[in-house]
């Protein structure tokens, strides 16, 4: 099996992408809005994917936050508001915000694992710092790690109740970006005491199933490498520090915070101690040498890998998206009212 996840073109899989990915045997997919035109149409492109490998239990995922990180979006799916408006109303009354987070995250989770979907890139357990680059901004469940950590708890339960596995990100914490790694890579100056405040809330959910690198150079832990490259920030800061010890997956390789080539990039993070790359965009060649270029998953892969696929089994039948979102906007109407 390729330790990658890799991206596909379009809405349905073209003949070149069926034969490629049945020989190289990726760990996963990710779908982006160019993949989901509607219900009927998604729901046959991840059984399209299962047919490939023969296999129900597949890694189906996809960024579905809410707010401005959505893939699927009204009318044809649910609307879900941004991290920010839990934190609006966890300022009003903490237990009602970390229970409308959970619904919300039920209620998504629902809608996903209807799609075929089994992996949420969701929640960012990113601390949100004051003059911080926007990249994260709305994003961010809060100012203060335990808020961050209890909110991100009620995500990951409420998907887990749907059977989807949530990712924890941006390991080891983007809070203090300056700015945006899809443009080029932010350097964090901060001091290791300091770095406690960031990876606090990965440490709380130090057991979430999947996890995933931020491309930040932290010049306290290593001044040449960022993290998503970096052994020592993957082995000593996410393994043992944090003590993370889920399927560990990097942010989209592609991205310009990196340099080099993208199959240099998946070398270089899998050699770190990454478990798998994740490779957003479909350019066939790309993908093609990565699968060429990469080890086979190992033995520790595999069992992370499984463990994710096994959140699964958790999905409680009976749950209704519609009551649900009907109750999560009953709890942020209080913070509305007040405001």
């Amino acid at each position: 099996m390729t330790p990658a996840i890799f991206g596909m073109a379009g809405a349905v899989l073209t003949a070149d992408e069926k034969a490629f990915f049945k020989e190289a045997d990726p760990a996963g997919y990710i779908l982006f809005g160019r993949n989901c035109e509607n219900p009927e149409q998604l729901r046959a492109l991840t059984d399209s994917l299962r047919e490939i490998h023969g296999r129900d239990r597949l890694l189906v995922s996809i960024d579905q936050e809410g707010g401005r990180v959505a893939r699927l979006r009204p009318p044809l799916w649910s609307s879900f508001p941004a991290a920010e408006a839990f934190d609006t109303l966890f300022q009003l009354a903490p237990a009602s915000a970390i229970e409308a987070a959970r619904l919300n995250a039920y209620a998504m989770g629902l809608e996903l694992a209807e799609m075929g979907i089994t992996v949420d890139y969701h929640p960012p357990l990113d601390v949100r710092q004051e003059g911080a680059h926007d990249v994260i901004g709305d994003r961010a469940f809060g100012s203060e790690p335990k808020q961050v950590a209890a909110l991100g708890r009620a995500t990951l339960d409420g998907l887990a109740k749907a059977g989807v596995a949530g990712c924890i990100k941006h390991m080891p914490g983007h809070g203090r970006t300056t700015t945006d790694t899809h443009k080029s890579m932010p350097t964090v100056t901060a001091s290791a005491d300091e770095l406690e405040w960031d990876i606090a809330p990965f440490r709380t959910l130090k057991d979430a199933p999947v996890g995933m690198t931020g491309h930040l150079l932290f010049t306290a832990w290593d001044s040449d490498n960022p993290a998503t490259l970096s052994p020592f920030v993957i082995n000593e800061i996410i393994r043992k520090q944090i003590g993370f010890d889920g399927l560990l997956l990097t942010d989209d390789i592609d991205m310009e915070a990196l340099s080099g080539t993208v199959p240099e990039r998946a070398e270089k993070s899998i050699a770190a101690g990454c478990d798998i790359v994740l490779n957003c965009w479909a350019k066939m060649d790309d993908m093609a040498q990565i699968a060429e270029r990469l080890p086979a998953l190992g033995d520790k892969g595999h069992k992370r890998l499984e463990g994710a696929l096994a959140v699964a089994e958790q999905a409680q039948e009976g749950g209704d998206k519609t009551d649900l979102l009907a109750q999560r906007d009953e709890f942020l109407a209080m913070a509305e009212a007040a405001a």
